[in-house]
């Protein structure tokens, strides 16, 4: 090849261009304090979900299977009676379907509680209260949920009923199942009064 060929080739090829890779851009100090306060943030969001569902006492189930939940609001429920014994003192409350169901006459009218009736007994231990000027006995530490629902196919080997107990720790602040609660623990008990369709206290006249 001649040298006019070759200068002619040359003048040909596309001019190729070295490139050099940029330096990387320096992460200013306000971009650091940024992402370490994202990620604590993060980290702090995770801690106090997990301590919320640590501390959620409708996430528990007894052994026996009965879940808290299933009595979500009880802290609302209307009262049906109360009771007090040498270190408790106890009020008995009922969701919609058993409080009606009394008030329709049950179980006087010889019929049955139907399913869905649940009911909850608080306990609290007692003191003397320091502020009546007469003697009488108030709640101290609120202790345990005695919890009873009526499911006829569910707990049938219990005459229709299902009970637990969920215990609470002042000092923690939490509730646990208790671990000798199994779904049939009340029935020997409450076999005393079969006729009432296995409860004890009635609605009170109020």
């Amino acid at each position: 090849m001649s040298d006019l060929a070759r200068e002619s080739a040359k003048r040909e090829q596309p001019e190729r261009k070295l490139e050099v890779p940029s330096a990387p851009r320096p992460i200013g100090r306000l971009t650091v304090v940024a992402l370490a306060a994202a990620a604590l943030a993060a980290l702090g969001a995770a801690a106090l979900f997990a301590q919320r569902q640590a501390n959620d006492k409708y996430l528990l189930k007894s052994p026996g299977g009965i879940a808290l939940s299933d009595f979500r609001g009880y802290e609302d429920w209307a009262d049906i009676s109360s009771s007090r014994t040498d270190d408790r003192l106890k009020v008995i409350v009922g969701n919609p379907t058993v409080i009606n169901a009394f008030k329709s006459g049950i179980p006087g009218n010889g019929k049955p509680f139907p399913d869905g009736s649940m009911i909850a007994k608080l306990q609290w231990s007692q003191k003397k209260s320091t502020e009546a000027p007469f003697v009488v006995d108030v709640p101290d530490a609120f202790k345990e949920i005695f919890v009873m629902e009526k499911d006829s196919n569910k707990f049938a080997k219990s005459n229709g009923w299902g009970y637990a107990v969920f215990n609470y720790d002042a000092a923690s602040d939490t509730y646990t199942p208790d671990p000798k609660a199994l779904s049939d623990c009340g029935n020997a008990c409450h076999t005393a009064v079969k006729a009432k369709d296995y409860v004890f206290h009635p609605y009170q006249k109020r």
